[in-house]
Parts: structure tokens; sequence; C-alpha cells
């Protein structure tokens, strides 16, 4: 889910989108620039100048190639995954679990060296992040100028210390973050030709192509979900990028008629949370969310047809925009269609 809904709801959506204001506070570092793209120059050490247009249409101009990146973790995560390292420094988002291991949303990136600025929404620690004599701020862009999880009280002062790359990961394919994710990474330094790139593309693709053939001959019905205490959130495939690349493949996914805010979801209370029929129910596994364990006791979740059927498969419902981090969600949706028969 992802809204711009009241703070009180903001831990379960973890998507709550706040307006960046553009490139207030940035001055000469962030300048207007027609077109999408980037580039990149210097030599890696600072030398030089480096630039880079984001998806803001603001060409980010540094002197040399970044070396000391803040950035929110699925963005820090998707640069790794491209072969950026040492020069994230610090990140903010949810990035370890309670017990300590790495949330799932950080990937493969050693977690333990990066300095942490807040795992929860909200939480974004100004003054350590001054300390990191950051260079450059990166960050997701689920609506046009929102820059994800940089509260609005601090705004001002967070983009008055560096210049800010915001992609755009909503209402776009998820091909496109992913396309944007490798650019910026090339542009830093990353070498896309390298085996652990080429590999993880070839399997993204060979997954892609499996997921359009099994759709083809199993007819079943996917609902992208995910539950609170409360509500019943029933996502919206027209929006969230994930799910609009699935339905280029052709997966059947359940369209809620009357969304939120912001047209990620439509929630619905308990007492509705049948009003559509699906054969799987794609259920949203973040941290902040309830697992079928902790929902025996709602009676209409136990008379869902996919749920008699269990026929429930986990959604990382907030992607790592990287083909390391997508490939394996495009296998576990196939193989959840695979196994599934037709209920609703």
């Amino acid at each position: 889910m992802r809204s711009t809904r009241h703070a009180r709801e903001l831990p379960l959506s973890r998507r709550g989108l706040l307006a960046a204001g553009g490139a207030t506070g940035l001055g000469a570092l962030v300048t207007a620039c027609g077109g999408k793209g980037g580039s990149g120059s210097g030599d890696g050490k600072g030398g030089g100048s480096w630039s880079f247009t984001d998806d803001r249409q603001k060409k980010i101009t540094t002197d040399g190639t970044p070396q000391h990146i803040v950035a929110y973790v699925a963005a820090a995560a998707a640069l790794y995954d491209f072969g950026i390292d040492k020069q994230i420094t610090g990140v903010f988002g949810p990035t370890k679990l309670k017990n300590g291991k790495p949330d799932p949303q950080a990937g493969d990136i050693d977690v333990d060296r990066l300095t942490s600025l807040g795992q929860t929404w909200g939480q974004f620690n100004v003054e350590k992040y001054a300390s990191l004599s950051p260079d450059l701020l990166i960050t997701n862009m689920f609506d046009p100028g929102a820059l994800f999880y940089i509260p609005d009280d601090s705004k001002k002062k967070i983009l008055q210390l560096a210049p800010s790359c915001a992609i755009t990961t909503g209402r776009v394919s998820m091909l496109e973050p992913i396309k944007r994710y490798a650019a910026l990474a090339e542009a830093l330094g990353a070498d896309l030709k390298a085996k652990k790139v080429t590999d993880a593309k070839a399997r993204f693709e060979k997954a892609s192509e499996e997921l359009r053939k099994t759709v083809k001959s199993h007819k079943i019905r996917v609902m992208a979900c995910s539950a609170s205490a409360d509500l019943f959130y029933v996502s919206n495939p027209e929006v969230n990028a994930d799910l609009i690349y699935f339905q280029e493949l052709g997966v059947d996914l359940v369209q809620p008629r009357k969304t939120d805010k912001g047209g990620y979801f439509e929630s619905l209370s308990w007492e509705n949370a049948d009003k559509y029929d699906a054969d799987v129910l794609f259920l949203d596994n973040r941290t902040a969310t309830l697992q079928p364990g902790a929902l025996t006791s709602k009676p209409t979740w136990s008379k869902l047809p996919a749920v008699k059927a269990d026929q429930i498969t986990p959604w990382s419902s907030e992607p790592r925009f990287s083909y390391a981090g997508a490939a394996p969600l495009v296998e576990s949706l196939t193989k959840a269609i695979q196994d599934a028969k037709k209920v609703s």
C-alpha cells in the first residue's frame, strides 16, 4: 500500500507519500533539465565533475562522482545489486528486523557497515545525516514530487545538506525503475556488464517468460492484498509498479473498484473483506502487516475461498528495483499460480 494517509496509519503502510517540494534548498546543485537520462564523469575519486538527471527532471551536478551516498534502504539495495557498494555510507527506512537480521528490503547489502538514520516512518536523524558529509541523497518516488521516507517536518533541513535524486517507482511498470536504477548505478561507476549483473538480468528475463507462459495455461485470478487489525486492503494493479508489470505479462489481477486517495489500494472493513473473488491471495509480507497466523480470528478471512484452499503466497509489495531483486518475486508468483486450483 501507498498513500498520503494520516501519521497514525503510516507504520502499516510504510508507503505514505510526502511531497518533497521540488528542489528547495539545493541551490545550484540541482537545476531544471529537460528529458530523462543520466551522465557521469570524473575519475570516481572526486576529480572532475558528475551529473545525473533524475525523474523529477532535475539535473544533479557535483564536483566529482559522489563518494558519500545516503539512500532509502531499498534504493541502496538496488544500487548494490548493480555494483555500487562502498560509496553508500548511510541508509534510512527498515534496515534490520527485531532479531537483528537484515530486513528483506535491504537485499544483499551489508547493513552492519552502514549508518542507519532511522528505521520507521517519520524517523530521520538529521544530525547523524550531516555527520556523514553526504554528497548525494537517493530515494524512491511513488508519486510525482514525493520523496519517499523524507519526513515533512525536517525535509527542508535535509535537502539543504546535499543534492537529492529521486527515481519514479509508482504508476509505471516495474521495468522502468529497474532501468533507471541501472542507469544511476552506471553513472556512479558501476559496470553493468559484470557477470553478477548480466546473470541477474538473464534470470529475470527467464522468470518473466515463464510467468507469461504459465498464465496462458493456468486461468487463475490473483488478488494482491494487505492486512491490518482493522482493515483489509486490495491493491490496485494499475498503480503499483510490480503489479503493472505482472499484468503486462498476462496475470489476471483483481481490480478494486473504489480506491482510496492516492489510488494504490481500496481499504475494506473486515466485514466486507469478501467483496472480491480470487483464487490466490498475494499477501503483503512486510513486517508491519498481519500474516495468516494472526488473521484466524477474522471470520471473513477464514471464509475466503483462497484461504480455505490454502492458496496464499507472500507478496513483497515494496520490491527492490533491480534484476536481482525482482527475479525471485516473479518466480514466486509463477509457482503460486502453477500450484493453484480454480476456487472462485
